[in-house]
C-alpha cells in the first residue's frame, strides 16, 4: 500500500476544491471498487477525500414529478425505496442483480456509475492496458475476450462497463448533477456521462478533473412493464455477460438498454422503433456494426434470445 493523505470534506464544493489542490486526489465513499484497485496498485491516489458525511444521502421528489437520488444513497436503500419499486422497477431489479448484499450495503449511487471495468487485463498489472497505462497497448485484443465488448469498442480497448444500475438508468433517461472546484454546477445526461474508448480509453467519463457527482435525477414515471434480465457465468456476485433493461408499453413500444456488450450502457433510441417487429429485428438494429471476437460472438445470439424472453415476459404481464 502506498502512503496517502486523508481529508474529510464539509460540503460538495469544498470536496471538489480540495481535490483540485492536490494532484492525484480521489473521492471516497463506499470504496467498494477504489480500495480493491488501491490494493492492486492500479489506483495510486496521493490523497483521499472522504465525502461520506455530506448531505447527499436522500431520495427526494422533484418539482417535475420525478426523483432526485443523492450521490451517497446506498444501493440497498435505493433498491428498497417504495417509490423506486413502484415507478422505476427496472432500476430496483438491476440493483438487486448486482454484487452481493454486503456490497450493496456500502456501494453508493455515484460510485456505482463510476466503477471501473472488470476486464482481467486491466486488473493484471503485468499485462498491457491502455485504460490503466495509456499507450501501452491492449492485451485483451487477441487474448481471452469471452466477457468483453462487441460494440462501441476500438483498436485501443474492448473492455465493457460493469454497472447494472447504469444500464437501468440509461433506459430511464436519467441525468447526473455535479459540482466543480470553482463551485459551479451542471447537469449531464446519462447518455453523455460514459465515453466510448476511441484512442483514449483512459478517459472514461465526461466529468472534468475533480468534478464531483452530487445526485442523479429520474424523470417522471413512464409506466409500462419494467424488466431487468441478466445472464452471467454463475448465479451470484458475477458481472453480466449480457444484461437487458427494458420498459415496454402495452402497444409493444418501449425502451431497451444493454449491458455487458459495450464500454458504456448501450442504447440506440432509433432501434427501438423495431420492437414491434420482434427480437431479431431489434437486436440487429441495436448491434449494427458490432465487431465481436471469435470468443464472444455468442453474445450476438444471446442478445437476440434475451430480447425475445423479455418481450414475451412483457406480453404475459401486460
Amino acid at each position: 500500500m502506498r502512503p496517502f493523505n486523508y481529508l474529510r470534506a464539509q460540503s460538495p464544493a469544498e470536496a471538489a476544491s480540495l481535490s483540485a489542490q492536490v494532484h492525484g486526489s480521489r473521492f471516497i465513499a463506499g470504496g467498494t471498487n477504489l480500495l480493491d484497485l488501491m490494493k492492486l496498485d492500479i489506483e495510486t491516489p496521493t490523497q483521499l477525500i472522504d465525502v461520506n458525511h455530506l448531505a447527499l444521502d436522500r431520495i427526494e421528489a422533484t418539482p417535475e414529478g420525478g426523483l432526485r437520488i443523492g450521490a451517497l444513497v446506498r444501493n440497498t436503500d435505493l433498491a428498497a425505496d417504495p417509490r423506486i419499486r413502484k415507478d422505476y422497477a427496472v432500476l430496483a431489479r438491476a440493483l438487486l442483480a448486482g454484487a452481493s448484499g454486503q456490497l450493496r450495503n456500502m456501494a453508493t449511487t455515484a460510485g456505482n456509475l463510476l466503477q471501473r471495468t472488470r476486464c482481467p487485463y486491466f486488473y493484471d498489472t503485468h499485462q498491457a492496458c491502455n485504460k490503466r497505462q495509456p499507450g501501452s497497448g491492449c492485451a485483451a485484443i487477441g487474448g481471452f475476450s469471452r466477457q468483453l465488448g462487441i460494440i462501441g469498442v476500438s483498436d485501443a480497448c474492448i473492455a465493457t462497463h460493469p454497472s447494472d444500475m447504469a444500464v437501468a438508468m440509461r433506459a430511464l433517461d436519467a441525468h447526473v448533477e455535479t459540482v466543480r472546484p470553482d463551485g459551479t454546477t451542471r447537469v449531464i445526461a446519462i447518455t453523455d456521462l460514459h465515453r466510448l474508448p476511441g484512442n483514449t480509453p483512459n478517459i472514461e467519463t465526461a466529468l472534468a478533473p475533480h468534478e464531483l457527482i452530487t445526485a442523479v435525477t429520474l424523470p417522471p414515471p413512464i409506466g409500462g412493464t419494467h424488466i431487468y434480465q441478466k445472464v452471467r457465468d454463475r448465479a451470484s456476485y458475477a458481472f453480466a455477460l449480457v444484461s437487458v433493461a427494458a420498459v415496454i408499453q402495452k402497444d409493444s413500444s418501449g425502451r431497451v438498454a444493454l449491458g455487458g456488450v459495450a464500454p458504456k450502457p448501450w442504447r440506440v433510441e432509433s432501434a427501438e422503433t423495431a420492437m414491434a417487429k420482434g427480437a431479431k429485428a431489434l437486436s440487429e438494429q441495436l448491434l449494427a456494426g458490432a465487431t465481436p471476437t471469435h470468443e464472444n460472438a455468442f453474445k450476438l445470439t444471446l442478445v437476440e434470445r434475451m430480447l425475445a424472453s423479455v418481450m414475451a415476459q412483457a406480453r404475459a404481464q401486460a
